[in-house]
Order: structure tokens, then sequence, then C-alpha cells
């Protein structure tokens, strides 16, 4: 069925614009818009805001969702976050159709409007540097003072400012401000800056402008222009509303689309700055904008999460009013209950320990039928091959175990999934170290399946691979990128102190042969290990590289537990 706005669960927007509907506001138009700047890639909480409007436009009829790119500041600006950033649209199962602009197409539009300002007294430009600009707005308490240059006559602010476009002055030596109210309680009203001087390329105007406008200048026009009716952005921008209105107020603009504000999205264990990405990218601290441990959704979707988990989080998580932190373990539980449907079984051994079954015949290869997904009968069986040496996780054997302990121990009898019941008769020990790197164990061939003829019980079922036919592959063990919480609560201490140094495992391990065929991207889960996804760009036909996405232990549902027993 195709979700509708009647369909959905409601929030504060979605009330809102049902309400403008019924009331015939916008002569029944509902018209969105993704408006990103391409100076990064996007990160978890974009999707949030994807999801939301693309969503809404979705839900009614004949709505509109626009990407635009606001590319305003060709300093850090760059064509690979604009091509990154309609991938990851894309990807998220959203489509703009024609509907792809970008602030720049409106370069010559926002300037006549820049001029449409100064002749009606509205605008100036101004002289002072950055720093005195920044001295002479003043404070919470205390009124800002004017510009010396605030009462330039509008012939010479015409004049200056045509001179700025043509190239005339040097960087930071002149601004556009609007005129407004230095005393205002709110602090972005007064005088902010309209445009400044930029002698940079553009990457896609080129050397066709040196001046360029704020975002928040370019940002309402820009809405105003393509027809938006509802301008949704989150809760950072809700003191920039005013200067949004009063800008299009000033110049009795056609169109006044609303801005609404909603709560943005904070993620414990991460960040969601971009400023804050951008260092941990360019200082080396990750591999790059698409680490598997970044909360871009190119690290995510790298790492094996699905678009559908992600659109199913972002849902779960609504749409609020104010800000809060959302549990990382919400968004594994999302993506792990995506993957338990789709993905296929398989069996790897991460930390391999060699097992010798004494009484298995030498050279014998049994073909034994193992589920490709116990929950989906439609996805078949597959043949797993069983011989005499295989291998078992370190972790599945203790020489001395403690009480609670029930997998495999000297003289004691474990199953082997979908193979027999083996026991453990010897422990072969590295004489220099004295770890344990092989054992020694017989099987009742009685046992073929799983289960026991005369009834005994075992309290362990373990996986393994045949050494025969194992295929080598590196593992990537994945834990949160920040040991604390929330890495910006201390705003005296670099957010790069609580970063967690064992964020990344790599282990060489071995999986099971139907493997050898994986395709990048693709995705299964590792049967008592967790889920893992086939690194799509360093995986190869002569190396296989397994991302884990999450493991199996459901952090979430032990949360919710704690908090039902609470109330």
């Amino acid at each position: 069925m195709t979700e509708t706005a009647s369909t959905l669960p409601s929030n504060f927007i979605r009330t809102i614009i049902a309400q403008d509907l019924k009331d015939n506001k916008n002569e029944g138009r509902v018209a969105t818009r993704f408006p990103p700047e391409p100076n990064g890639y996007l990160h978890i909480g974009h999707a949030k805001s994807i999801c939301l409007n693309f969503g809404i436009a979705a839900e009614n009829k004949q709505g509109t969702c626009n990407l635009r790119f606001d590319d305003t500041n060709p300093i850090k600006e760059d064509v690979e976050y604009v091509e990154s950033i309609q991938e990851d649209v894309r990807w998220l199962g959203f489509h703009w159709n024609d509907r792809l602009f970008y602030a720049s197409d409106y370069f010559e539009q926002l300037y006549q409007y820049a001029v449409q300002l100064i002749k009606a007294g509205k605008a100036y430009v101004c002289s002072l540097s950055a720093d005195e600009i920044r001295e002479s707005r003043g404070t919470l308490t205390e009124p800002g003072t004017n510009s010396p240059y605030r009462d330039r006559s509008v012939e010479e602010n015409l004049d200056l400012f045509q001179r700025m476009r043509t190239g005339e002055f040097k960087d930071g030596a002149h601004v556009l401000r609007a005129k407004i109210d230095m005393a205002a309680p709110n602090l972005i009203m007064r005088d902010p800056t309209l445009y400044r001087i930029r002698k940079i390329p553009h990457h896609r105007t080129e050397k066709d402008w040196c001046i360029y406008p704020m975002y928040d200048f370019a940002h309402c026009l820009s809405d105003s222009i393509e027809g938006i009716t509802h301008s949704l952005c989150t809760l950072e921008f809700e003191n920039n509303r005013q200067l949004y209105d009063w800008i299009l107020d000033e110049l009795k603009a056609d169109c006044h689309p609303q801005q609404i504000e909603f709560a943005r999205l904070n993620l414990t264990n991460t960040v969601l700055s971009k400023r804050k990405l951008v260092e941990l990218v360019e200082g080396g601290y990750v591999s790059g904008w698409n680490d598997p441990r970044m909360p871009t959704i190119s690290g995510l979707r790298r790492r094996g999460y699905t678009p559908e988990s992600i659109r199913n989080f972002c849902e779960r998580i609504g749409v609020a009013r104010r800000d809060s932190i959302v549990d990382m373990a919400l968004l594994e539980y999302s993506v792990r209950e995506d993957l338990n449907i789709r993905a296929p079984r398989s069996m790897g051994v991460l930390r391999p320990l060699k097992v010798v079954i004494d009484n298995y015949p030498e050279g014998q290869v049994e073909e034994l039928d193992a589920l490709n997904n116990p929950g989906n009968p439609t996805m078949g069986t597959r043949k797993v091959p069983f011989s005499r040496v295989l291998y078992i996780e370190q972790d599945d054997f203790m020489e001395d175990p403690p009480k609670k302990f029930f997998r495999l121990a000297p003289g004691r009898e474990v199953r082997l999934r979908y193979a027999y019941y083996i026991t453990c008769v010897k422990a072969v020990k590295d004489e220099k170290t004295g770890r344990v790197v092989e054992l020694h164990c017989t099987y009742d061939p009685k046992t073929l399946g799983g289960s026991s003829p005369d009834g005994r019980k075992v309290k362990a079922t373990l996986h393994w691979v045949s050494a025969a036919h194992a295929i080598r592959a590196e593992a990537r063990l994945y834990d949160h990128l920040f040991l604390k919480e929330n890495p910006d609560d201390d705003k005296d201490v670099d957010f790069k102190t609580h970063l967690n140094p064992n964020s990344l495992e790599t282990l060489s391990s071995f999986v099971e042969p139907s493997l050898a065929d994986a395709t990048p991207g693709s995705r299964y889960q590792f049967e008592r290990l967790g889920y893992f996804c086939v690194d799509p760009l360093e995986s190869s036909d002569k190396s296989l590289v397994f991302n884990r996405t999450v493991t199996l232990r459901d952090t979430w549902a032990k949360i919710q537990k704690k908090q039902q027993k609470k109330q």
C-alpha cells in the first residue's frame, strides 16, 4: 500500500500541512526542498531531513520536492560533494526527477534583489572589517552600534556595490549589509551581512562572479523563486526565521514560504557537525568520508546499512520541536531488524582455532544442507562441506571453563551447526607461548543433523568451517567512533580526545566456500557473529574484505526492557 499523510503517524509538521490543505493555502500545493550546501558528504542527520522533505511531498497529492544545492560559498564547495549528495539521495530511495536546482542558478536575480533593497534604503555597503562588524554587533544585553557607513546615500551604495561586482576591491574591503535595527533583541537582525567579496572561482559559474550572497539571503529567495510552500529546517535556524521573513517582506516576494523548524538528529557516540567531520577526514583520524565508522550516509552504506533500515530509523525517531539525543542502539536495531529478513546466513570464523576430528575418515568430505535463512524458507538451502579438519572460534574453547561456560572444553561434548556432536579429548599448546593452537576431538556419526538418537542433550552449538575448503578473508570489526556518549558535552576539551582507539579491529579470518563469489556490497549474517557486508571498495576476486555492519546483540531491546521495568 502506498503511504499517504492519512496512513502515517502524525507529527506537528504533518498537522500544519494538513490544516494548510484544508484552508486551501498555497492553492492546495505542497512544495518542499532538500537544500544541502555542497561542502561535505551527507550524514545520518541529513537522512532525517531527506526523508522528511521528500516524504512530505510524496504523501500529498501532486506534492513536489526539489533538490537544491545552496552553493554560495566557493571556498568550501566542490563538485565531488555535489555528486556524492546526489548519489546518497538516490540510494536512500528518493528522486527529484527534473527538479534539480542550484542557488547559483539565481545569482543574477539575487544580485538584482540586493539592488532593489539598496534603492529602498534597506541595504548599504559597509567598509568595516569582519572583526569590527563583530565588535559593533553588541551582546544579548547591550545594543549594537551603527556602522559609520550606515548612512551612505543610495547612489553611493549602488556605485560601490556595482564596483564590488566588477572586482575592483579586494576580499574583505566591503560587504553589503541589511539596514534593520542595531538594537534588535534578535542579534541576527542587527544589520546582517547579505553579500561579501570572494575572488575565488565557483565550481559552476567559474570566474563570472567575485561577490557571493550569504546563505540567509540566498536561501529564502531561492525558496521563493522555486515556489516552495513549506521551508522545513532544523532548530538552529529558528532565530534566522525573522530575517527570512524580513527579506521576503521587504522585497514583496510573490511567494512567501513558511519556515518551520524541527529538532535536528543527535546520535550518541558520534558527532554530526560537518565541521568536525571535516576535521576527522582531513586530520587522518578516519580513512575518508566513507569510512564505515563515520556517520555519513556513504560510510553507513559501505558498512552494510540498507536504505530501508535508515528510512525506518528516521520514521521511528519521529519529528519533534525540541532537541534530544538518540541512542545509537536504535539505529543498530533498525538495520538488524531489516537484515534479519533479507540477509542470507553463512558461517565464518573470525579468530580460527584448528580442530582435528581423530575418528573421522581421512579424505572424506560430506556436503551438508544448511538453511540460507531460517525465517525465510523461500531463500532455500546451500551445501556446506564437512571434513576431518575444521576451524572454530578461539572463544569457543576454554581449558578451564567457569561454571556458566557451555562451549567446548576438555571432555565436553557440543554440537556443530548442521553437522555432528563432537567431544574434545586433547588440547595442543604452543611450546613458547602456552597458547592452545589445536584441538583433537572425536565425533559421534549417529548425530548427523544435530540430534542424538539416544536423546542426550548438549548445551552449545558452534559454527565452523572446513579447513580444506575455507576461504581466507579479512574481517573488519567496528565499534563506536567515540567512547563518550556525547563528545560535544565538554566545550573546554577537544572533541577528538574522546575518539575510541579501538574503533576498528582487523582480523585474518576464514569463511565458508559459498562466499567465494560474494559480490561487493552484498550482505550476510555470519551465524553467531553478526551481519557483515562485502566491502564495495576493497574487495576483489583475489581478496575478500568483510565489514561487520552490526553484532547480533540487540542492545536496544535490552534498553526497552529496562525502561518497561521502571514503569
